[in-house]
Protein backbone atom coordinates (compact mmCIF):
# COMPACT_ATOMS: atom_id res chain seq x y z
CA UNK A 1 0.00 0.00 0.00
CA UNK A 2 1.48 3.38 -0.85
CA UNK A 3 2.33 5.93 1.84
CA UNK A 4 -0.56 8.30 1.10
CA UNK A 5 -3.16 5.54 1.21
CA UNK A 6 -1.62 3.97 4.31
CA UNK A 7 -1.66 7.40 5.98
CA UNK A 8 -5.27 8.03 4.97
CA UNK A 9 -6.42 4.71 6.40
CA UNK A 10 -4.41 5.28 9.59
CA UNK A 11 -5.86 8.81 9.86
CA UNK A 12 -9.41 7.50 9.56
CA UNK A 13 -8.75 4.83 12.17
CA UNK A 14 -6.95 7.26 14.53
CA UNK A 15 -9.98 9.55 14.44
CA UNK A 16 -11.98 6.94 16.39
CA UNK A 17 -9.95 6.97 19.65
CA UNK A 18 -9.61 10.74 19.31
CA UNK A 19 -13.39 11.06 19.14
CA UNK A 20 -13.74 8.70 22.10
CA UNK A 21 -11.61 11.06 24.21
CA UNK A 22 -13.82 14.00 23.20
CA UNK A 23 -17.02 12.07 23.93
CA UNK A 24 -15.61 10.99 27.29
CA UNK A 25 -14.85 14.61 28.10
CA UNK A 26 -18.41 15.52 27.18
CA UNK A 27 -19.78 12.76 29.44
CA UNK A 28 -17.83 14.27 32.34
CA UNK A 29 -19.14 17.77 31.56
CA UNK A 30 -15.79 19.11 30.37
CA UNK A 31 -16.78 20.18 26.85
CA UNK A 32 -19.61 22.63 27.33
CA UNK A 33 -22.51 22.27 24.88
CA UNK A 34 -21.61 20.61 21.60
CA UNK A 35 -18.35 18.97 20.64
CA UNK A 36 -16.12 21.20 18.49
CA UNK A 37 -16.60 19.17 15.26
CA UNK A 38 -20.36 19.72 15.60
CA UNK A 39 -19.90 23.43 16.41
CA UNK A 40 -17.63 23.89 13.41
CA UNK A 41 -20.03 22.04 11.10
CA UNK A 42 -23.02 23.97 12.39
CA UNK A 43 -21.39 27.37 11.87
CA UNK A 44 -20.09 26.50 8.40
CA UNK A 45 -23.49 25.19 7.29
CA UNK A 46 -25.38 28.21 8.70
CA UNK A 47 -23.01 30.61 6.96
CA UNK A 48 -23.72 28.73 3.74
CA UNK A 49 -27.46 29.12 4.29
CA UNK A 50 -27.90 25.41 4.93
CA UNK A 51 -30.18 24.42 7.81
CA UNK A 52 -30.10 20.63 8.21
CA UNK A 53 -32.01 18.70 10.82
CA UNK A 54 -30.21 17.80 14.06
CA UNK A 55 -29.66 14.25 12.80
CA UNK A 56 -28.33 15.43 9.45
CA UNK A 57 -26.01 17.90 11.18
CA UNK A 58 -24.67 15.17 13.48
CA UNK A 59 -24.06 12.89 10.49
CA UNK A 60 -22.31 15.67 8.57
CA UNK A 61 -20.14 16.56 11.57
CA UNK A 62 -19.07 12.92 11.81
CA UNK A 63 -18.32 12.72 8.09
CA UNK A 64 -16.39 16.02 8.10
CA UNK A 65 -14.37 15.06 11.20
CA UNK A 66 -13.55 11.66 9.73
CA UNK A 67 -12.65 13.32 6.42
CA UNK A 68 -10.35 15.82 8.15
CA UNK A 69 -8.67 13.00 10.09
CA UNK A 70 -8.29 10.95 6.91
CA UNK A 71 -6.76 13.86 4.96
CA UNK A 72 -4.41 14.74 7.83
CA UNK A 73 -3.38 11.10 8.00
CA UNK A 74 -2.61 11.04 4.27
CA UNK A 75 -0.27 14.02 4.73
CA UNK A 76 1.41 12.34 7.70
CA UNK A 77 1.80 9.13 5.70
CA UNK A 78 4.00 10.95 3.22
CA UNK A 79 6.38 12.33 5.86
CA UNK A 80 6.26 9.53 8.45
CA UNK A 81 9.62 7.95 9.19
CA UNK A 82 9.86 4.20 8.78
CA UNK A 83 11.20 3.66 12.28
CA UNK A 84 8.59 3.59 15.04
CA UNK A 85 11.01 5.13 17.52
CA UNK A 86 11.14 8.24 15.30
CA UNK A 87 7.52 8.09 14.15
CA UNK A 88 5.89 8.31 17.60
CA UNK A 89 7.38 11.69 18.63
CA UNK A 90 6.64 13.06 15.16
CA UNK A 91 3.04 11.79 15.40
CA UNK A 92 2.60 13.44 18.80
CA UNK A 93 4.02 16.71 17.47
CA UNK A 94 1.78 16.41 14.41
CA UNK A 95 -1.32 16.00 16.58
CA UNK A 96 -0.33 19.04 18.66
CA UNK A 97 0.33 21.04 15.48
CA UNK A 98 -3.14 20.20 14.13
CA UNK A 99 -4.62 21.30 17.45
CA UNK A 100 -2.66 24.58 17.40
CA UNK A 101 -3.35 25.42 13.77
CA UNK A 102 -7.04 24.66 14.29
CA UNK A 103 -7.86 26.04 17.74
CA UNK A 104 -5.39 28.93 17.74
CA UNK A 105 -5.65 29.53 13.99
CA UNK A 106 -8.40 28.98 11.46
CA UNK A 107 -11.26 28.12 13.88
CA UNK A 108 -11.09 31.45 15.78
CA UNK A 109 -10.05 33.35 12.62
CA UNK A 110 -13.38 32.38 11.05
CA UNK A 111 -15.26 33.27 14.25
CA UNK A 112 -16.35 29.69 14.84
CA UNK A 113 -15.04 29.33 18.39
CA UNK A 114 -12.82 31.43 20.62
CA UNK A 115 -9.06 30.85 20.44
CA UNK A 116 -7.90 28.08 22.76
CA UNK A 117 -6.36 30.55 25.22
CA UNK A 118 -9.73 32.35 25.51
CA UNK A 119 -11.92 29.27 25.64
CA UNK A 120 -12.90 26.97 28.49
CA UNK A 121 -9.76 25.41 29.93
CA UNK A 122 -11.45 22.07 30.53
CA UNK A 123 -12.59 21.85 26.91
CA UNK A 124 -9.15 22.77 25.63
CA UNK A 125 -7.48 20.20 27.90
CA UNK A 126 -9.71 17.53 26.40
CA UNK A 127 -9.14 18.82 22.87
CA UNK A 128 -5.37 18.80 23.35
CA UNK A 129 -5.53 15.30 24.86
CA UNK A 130 -7.66 14.08 21.96
CA UNK A 131 -5.12 15.43 19.45
CA UNK A 132 -2.29 13.75 21.37
CA UNK A 133 -4.23 10.48 21.13
CA UNK A 134 -4.81 11.07 17.39
CA UNK A 135 -1.12 11.74 16.72
CA UNK A 136 0.02 8.74 18.73
CA UNK A 137 -2.52 6.37 17.18
CA UNK A 138 -1.70 7.73 13.72
CA UNK A 139 2.03 7.13 14.25
CA UNK A 140 1.41 3.60 15.47
CA UNK A 141 -0.94 2.67 12.64
CA UNK A 142 0.65 4.37 9.67
CA UNK A 143 3.67 2.09 9.82
CA UNK A 144 1.69 -1.14 10.07
CA UNK A 145 1.76 -3.35 7.03
CA UNK A 146 -0.48 -6.34 6.42
CA UNK A 147 1.00 -9.26 8.31
CA UNK A 148 3.65 -7.12 10.05
CA UNK A 149 4.22 -7.45 13.77
CA UNK A 150 4.03 -4.17 15.70
CA UNK A 151 7.14 -5.19 17.62
CA UNK A 152 9.23 -6.26 14.67
CA UNK A 153 12.79 -5.01 15.28
CA UNK A 154 12.91 -3.54 11.78
CA UNK A 155 9.89 -1.36 12.55
CA UNK A 156 11.28 -0.19 15.88
CA UNK A 157 14.81 0.65 14.84
CA UNK A 158 14.96 0.57 11.07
Amino acid sequence: MNRILRGAVAGALATAPMSAVMMGGKQFGLMGGSLPPKKITSRVLRRGGIRPSEGQQDALATVFHLGFGTAAGAVFGVMAPKRLIARIPLGIAYGVAIYGVSYMGWVPAFGIMPAADRDRRDRQMIMLASHLVYGTALALMVGRRAGASSTAPSDLYG
